[in-house]
């Protein structure tokens, strides 16, 4: 899953990729500062450490608290250093894990809050918050999101012209969120101008940047309403032509684990046996509007059922991507015979983008295989079977397939 840390200049209103294990900064922040008041600290004299040692500390905790005390005495010496510590502290957050990110993200805060309450603002000479080098760090494509965030969000506290400078160059960035701000003032733009061809031309430029589901939607039906089709499915880069096959026993959720023939080979012209008989791949494409494909109307009995879902995504280049999925169902995801992801739970809502799974795609044709499991509930709640897979790249803009 995907970790994509969120600005507080950002106000999303739809559910964002790894939602559940995405902690937000600040509520990490407040986590630490309670760890650091309760937890005995063994580490927390060491006053000789140098800043590469104590955030060397932090990178090297373990997903199950190993070299948790050693970081936490870590974390607490490097949020007492002074400002001169807020550009290494950023080039640190490259290459760190989610949650070493936060970590170090929380010191920063800590850092930049007391020197600018201090008061100490200099762009040159080292003390308070570096502006100009805060504005470079966010300006650098290359990095990271995160410290790019950060960079920004302090630095318009004492620049605040900084959002109407660097913004609306930020349509094409690979940030998201720095997207999303830029999207923003367009809609904006546009709902302030009084002239049609001009608000026209704004939203056309802001739906060229957006990937967000709420700013698209917007866009899209004041798209709509002035005459302009959107190919949605081409915009966001969703998947719409399948073979399926099914339905093969899901009694007891039991099929989830079960390797059935799909799994192991998949030629399409060869007829397999079923929940119910001999069952065989159909082609399908999806035309909803939403670019879902509702297996329940093919399947019919569907209850206590899985089926299979297989197609070829032809990548221009040989690179990283990203499957992003969305499905109410148990489902696993395969691609060129590979287990990417897979997760075994019914029925605890969908949302757009609700899955986000790293890939590495080959040059040409990539085989992508879902298996999609229904359970036995009987609520109106849980009549749901159904998925809809994008190919994206890390900033969730589509990745088109090869023509």
């Amino acid at each position: 899953m995907v970790f994509r840390a969120q600005s507080p200049f950002c106000s999303r209103t739809t559910s964002q990729p790894g939602d559940a294990i995405k902690p937000s900064i600040y509520r990490i922040g407040l986590t630490l500062a309670a760890l650091l008041l309760f937890t005995p600290l063994t580490w927390a004299n060491d006053k000789t450490a140098s800043l590469a040692d104590l955030v060397a500390r932090i990178k090297s905790i373990g997903l199950k608290g190993e070299g948790y005390p050693a970081a936490v005495a870590a974390q607490k010496e490097l949020s007492s250093q002074g400002p001169e510590a807020l550009l290494p502290l950023l080039d640190a957050m490259e290459g760190a894990s989610p949650l070493a990110m936060n970590w170090l993200a929380g010191a920063f805060d800590t850092i930049a809050d007391r020197s600018l309450r201090a008061g100490a603002v200099s762009q040159e000479s080292g003390a308070g918050i570096p502006a100009v080098a805060f504005e470079k760090v966010l300006l650098d494509r290359t990095r990271s999101a995160t410290p790019r965030l950060l960079a920004f969000e302090w630095l318009v506290k004492v620049d605040p012209a900084a959002q109407d400078r660097l913004i609306p160059g930020m349509l094409d960035d690979p940030s998201a969120d720095f997207r999303r701000l830029a999207v923003a003032r367009l809609i904006a733009a546009a709902d302030a101008s009084k002239d049609d061809a001009e608000r026209l031309d704004f939203w056309k430029k802001g739906l060229s940047g957006a990937t967000d589901e709420d700013q698209v939607k917007v866009l899209v039906d004041h798209l709509k309403a002035a005459g302009v089709t959107v190919d949605l499915a081409r915009h966001f880069g969703y998947l719409l032509e399948w073979n399926l096959i099914g339905p093969f026993d899901n009694s007891g959720r039991e099929g989830f684990a079960k390797t059935y023939p799909p799994e192991a080979s998949r030629d399409l012209a060869v007829p397999l046996q079923g929940r119910e008989g001999e069952v065989k791949w159909e082609p399908f494409t999806s035309t909803d509007k939403m670019c879902e494909v509702n297996l329940i109307p093919i399947f019919k009995n569907y209850r206590d059922s899985l089926a299979y879902a297989v197609t070829n995504y032809k990548a221009a280049k040989a690179g990283p991507a990203q499957v992003r999925l969305t499905t109410p169902n148990a489902w696993k995801v395969w691609v060129n015979g590979k287990l990417v992801f897979a997760r075994d739970e019914y029925h605890r809502g969908s949302m757009f983008d609700q899955y986000v799974i790293p890939v590495t795609f080959q040059e040409g044709n990539n085989e992508i295989l879902l298996k999609i499991c229904q359970n036995e509930q009987t609520e109106d709640w849980a009549q749901k079977w159904f998925f809809k897979v994008r190919i994206t790249d890390s900033s969730g803009k589509a990745i088109l397939p090869a023509e």
